[in-house]
């Protein structure tokens, strides 16, 4: 089976650390937000090694329960911060914090701090001689 992995720049936002956009496939485990036990695919939005925005989850889950992401050969523990469900859907997004930090887990290495960005009015060669 394939997978499909898109990563694109880090977004920048209020947030204690920045996030990469990354779509990845996961398979979430737990309980949704009535106690009852599930497991079912669904994908990353964006990814840290502290938290995770999922998409096309299709299970109300309750804040402060812990679901179980299987990502590759990887099992991760995370607790629900968030639910939102999405406009004229069944679907829900769903913001994640780590509960164990793993390095690497995703595979993607992250910026921990913004680069500063380089000055537009950079001389050229030929001017510098």
């Amino acid at each position: 089976m394939g997978e499909i992995i898109q990563v694109s720049s880090v977004v920048s936002n209020k947030r204690r650390a920045n996030r990469t956009k990354a779509v990845l496939p996961v398979r979430i485990k737990g309980k949704d937000s009535a106690g009852n036990a599930f497991e079912e695919l669904a994908h990353t939005l964006d990814v840290h090694t502290s938290g995770i925005r999922l998409g096309s989850v299709r299970r109300e889950l309750a804040e402060q329960e812990e679901v179980t992401i299987f990502f590759r050969q990887r099992k991760m523990q995370f607790r629900v911060v968030w639910t939102k469900k999405m406009k004229d859907s069944s679907e829900f997004q769903v913001g994640l914090q780590a509960v164990t930090q793993e390095r690497d887990a995703w595979g993607l290495s992250f910026a921990e701090s913004a680069k500063p960005a380089l000055p537009l009015n950079l001389p050229q060669a030929s001017a510098i001689a």
